[in-house]
């Protein structure tokens, strides 16, 4: 059996470290990053290395050394063969002279080969020798350092890849070869009971009947395809049935893994094989080798991917905190907007999403954005909870999220409630029956509003948003004993034992499955809404909202990060600008879509055009997007169509409904139509571009650490990946700025110069301006220091006659508008008009003289 998934942190309840400190033997000077004494390091991941030899797991570097400075400003690199570390090197003087202080590097571990994203690790032990292997990453780091530029990189902590070949992960191999008496057999998941001793591997084509003919035993390894796999010692020469039957796998048609599956993996990518870094000796394997890189001085701080997927999420960040002596370090954490990060964890903060929707909803008009919901509705006829209501829309693509692709999770968890059932005679008396506890469990989960629950001390929001949807959940319980199970499942989740930590690994898994990746592509009436960590329903954020938003960020976690867009937004900001500006102008839009759509539901509909709700989202995207290319318009809306699973989808394509969506892009999209797209940009270029600018300033100044893609210096304007994935090169700093990549490195630059005017030691207070156009805008002051002013919903500022008489009280002293480039500079002191302000631009960073 595999080990019980438990934290493995002693006690928990040590002090946190002080974040933002570091472990590297370096110290950063006018001259750059100096580089410390390299340690040696062991054997990584099952180094498991090419030999098979056994892994020093007891060490890991802990040493004590000088602090390294939190970030500035990071820059996000995604790193693949065709962008190796050599090609960023090449960058670092333009990325310097932009004014970051960090680069942030996808992840530079091994993984598959010509893997574009990184994330499917097979060995820990190396630095991606297609990237330009541990000497280019030396090399990077040392050439940044040069240029005053610290490395931020991207730790994988979940899963490994479940490879093709096999081989290709040591790891793995050794667990197919040996069972559970592997060496490995403790990295991973596996409920070796439900499988009958063997793990299912769910890779083969067909029913195993009629592909069996396909395989073969060669070179000592069963292979099938591009597959191979190892053999039992002693099982090489048996009939291949027997051969077969004979080993700890069981290689099956791919759909059973829907329902059969026994290991966990990330989200429901089989490919992507959970790893119990919750255990000292794999965490210790798998952290290794970053751990002796952040000793050395070649890294200086982590982003740490999908920590929800562990067991115990805190109890992994304060080991992780106590090994890297509190280097500064961020969590890919999705939070939902009534969420706060838990205050025991000893981190910066998180990736940013929850400032991405703060900043998104200051500009999403909340009466245009109804408005448009029921010109939606009214185009597309979608039921409820088929694309027309956003609630309904989220709890039906939760319920076929658990019958279907995390049905199998679903059966480990009631299994684990069944056997405390067992084991418990105060449970056992209560006749607990499977189908109420599945009921129940069920009931629960899809109606948790975040991600997951955690165990103390990291409790935080969940214990209040769990007992909440307990209520919710027995009353839409039509059967006494089903609701009278919602308790059981609570008191199972007090205990904080397998049933409450697989509960929790799942439900982090269902909000994502079935909220961003069924509902968000379901539910369209404003596609910049359906963003990771925001709320369709309401995406609109206040100016009160956002101001405290800002004073707690400021208070509780100063050197988070904040995005705008990042490799896995849907869209990017630029994108989600243009396409929030249709709030404000929801009739216009319906027009646009009478002009270039007809009535979707008249008699030639099936002819000419995929049903409504594509019609309507194919446009915006067109709109949003900007330019009519063919393959990245159809790339998205075919991806779309088959993430919304209304009409086909990625396992069942429905070939002729694919077809309709592509010829739509060609002779709707990329038609005549896209002249009536062009014409509606054109009218809202002003106020897109204050949009534009008014986000990039704010995203540049408020507190937190700001995080931009690569490319979003400029304007950029992508979908979803692999569209926002491509290989970027930056342009070099001789060149003449834009309008974006001045004030961008305008702004960067004074964070770098002026650090204590933008982290806890500058304080963050809300500026209101008077007069009829006052909720238009938005400004506060960071230390006294500097003013940020921005314009939000400018075509409603115009449709009511502009700024008029509006002002804005300036803090006392004199102030200079470092985005203003001609001569003399004005001077600005007491209240100004906003019309004078913003003569010139829809915002201004006032600096005080």
């Amino acid at each position: 059996m595999a080990r019980p998934a438990t934290g493995a942190y002693g006690d928990g309840r040590r002090p946190p470290p002080p974040v933002g400190g570091g472990i590297a033997t370096v110290e950063r000077t006018a001259a750059g990053w100096s580089e410390g004494v390299p340690s040696r390091r062991p054997n990584g991941p099952g180094t498991v290395d090419g030999a098979g030899g056994p892994v020093d797991h007891a060490r890991v570097s802990t040493r004590a050394v000088r602090p390294l400075p939190v970030p500035t400003a990071t820059y996000r690199v995604q790193l693949q063969p065709d962008h190796p570390f050599a090609a960023v090197v090449e960058d670092v003087p333009h990325l310097a002279d932009l004014g970051v202080s960090h680069l942030h590097l996808s992840p530079v571990l091994e993984a598959v080969p010509g893997s574009a994203h990184g994330y499917d690790v097979v060995d820990h032990s190396r630095v991606r020798r297609e990237l330009g292997g541990e000497d280019g990453l030396r090399e990077l780091s040392a050439v940044a350092g040069r240029h005053g530029l610290g490395l931020v990189v991207d730790v994988v902590p979940n899963h490994m890849a479940f490879p093709v070949p096999a081989r290709l992960n040591r790891a793995l191999w050794l667990l197919l070869r040996d069972g559970p008496e592997a060496e490995t057999a403790h990295w991973f998941d596996v409920d070796w009971a439900a499988g009958d001793g063997r793990l299912l591997v769910p890779v083969l084509a067909d029913r195993l009947g009629r592909e069996t003919a396909a395989m073969r035993v060669a070179d000592g390894e069963l292979a099938y395809g591009p597959h191979r796999f190892p053999l039992r010692p002693g099982t090489e020469t048996l009939p291949l049935p027997d051969l077969l039957d004979a080993q700890h796998y069981r290689l099956a048609w791919w759909r059973l893994g829907r329902t059969e599956l026994n290991y966990r993996r990330f989200f429901s990518v089989s490919d992507l094989i959970a790893v119990r870094v919750e255990d000292p000796e794999v965490f210790a394997a798998t952290h290794g080798l970053l751990l002796d890189l952040l000793a050395e001085g070649v890294v200086h701080g982590l982003r740490v991917d999908h920590p929800d997927g562990l067991a115990d999420p805190g109890a992994y960040l304060r080991r992780l905190a106590e090994h890297t002596g509190g280097a500064w370090t961020v969590v890919e954490k999705i939070l939902a907007p009534a969420e706060r990060l838990p205050a025991a964890w000893p981190v910066a903060g998180t990736t940013g999403y929850d400032a991405l929707h703060r900043l998104d909803g200051l500009f999403t008009d909340p009466e245009g954005h109804a408005r448009l919901a029921d010109h939606y509705r009214e185009f597309t006829g979608a039921a409820d909870d088929l694309g027309g209501r956003w609630r309904p829309t989220e709890l039906r693509a939760a319920h076929e999220m658990l019958r279907g692709e995390l049905a199998a999770e679903l059966s480990r968890l009631v299994r684990a409630g069944l056997a405390r059932r067992d084991a418990d005679p105060r449970l056992r008396h209560l006749d607990l029956t499977p189908t109420a506890l599945r009921a129940a469990t069920t009931a629960l989960l899809v109606r948790l509003p975040i991600y997951r629950t955690y165990p103390p001390p990291d409790t935080g929001d969940g214990a209040r948003l769990l007992a909440r949807a307990a209520h919710e959940a027995r009353s839409a319980l039509r059967l006494p004993d089903e609701a009278e199970a919602v308790d059981v499942v609570l008191r199972l989740l007090d205990e904080e034992g397998e049933f409450a930590t697989r509960l929790a690994q799942l439900s982090g898994a269902l909000r994502a499955k079935s909220a961003e990746d069924t509902a968000f592509y379901r539910y369209a009436p404003l596609l910049s809404a359906t963003e990771v960590g925001g709320d369709p329903d309401r995406p609109a954020v206040g100016l009160a909202e956002f101001h405290e938003y800002c004073t707690r960020q400021r208070r509780d976690r100063p050197h988070g990060q904040t995005v705008l867009t990042t490799h896995d937004t849907k869209r990017s900001g630029d994108v989600r600008a243009a396409l929030a500006v249709l709030t404000e102008c929801p009739d216009r839009w319906r027009r646009l879509l009478a002009e270039v759509a007809g009535t979707p539901a008249g008699p030639d509909a099936a002819a000419t055009a995929p049903d409504p709700h594509t019609v309507w989202t194919g446009w915006q995207t067109a709109y949003g997007l900007g330019v009519p290319d063919r393959d990245r318009l159809a790339g998205a809306l075919l991806k779309a169509a088959r993430e919304a699973k209304l009409h086909t989808t990625w396992t069942e394509p429905d070939t002729l409904h694919e077809e309709m969506i592509e010829r739509f892009v060609d002779k709707s999209l990329c038609g005549q139509g896209f002249d009536e797209v062009t014409a509606l940009a054109e009218e809202l270029a002003p106020h897109v571009r204050a949009g534009a600018l008014g986000r990039q300033l704010l995203h540049l100044t408020m507190p937190g650490v700001p995080d931009l893609y690569q490319g979003t210096e400029d304007a950029y304007r992508a979908l979803v990946d692999p569209d926002n994935r491509a290989p970027h090169r930056v342009r070099p700093a001789g060149d003449p700025p834009g309008e974006r990549r001045a004030l961008t490195r305008t702004a960067l630059r004074l964070r770098r110069e002026r650090p204590e005017w933008f982290d806890e030691r500058g304080d963050y207070r809300p500026l209101y301006a008077d007069g009829p156009g006052a909720e238009h805008c938005v400004a506060f002051t960071r230390a006294g220091a500097v003013v940020s002013v921005a314009t939000r919903l400018s075509l409603r500022l115009a449709e009511a006659g502009g700024w008029r008489d509006t002002t804005l009280t300036l803090p006392d002293g004199r102030w200079t508008d470092l985005l203003v480039t001609e001569e003399p500079v004005p001077e600005l002191a007491g209240s100004v008009t906003l019309a004078e302000l913003t003569r010139r631009a829809p915002v201004a960073l006032l600096v005080r003289r």
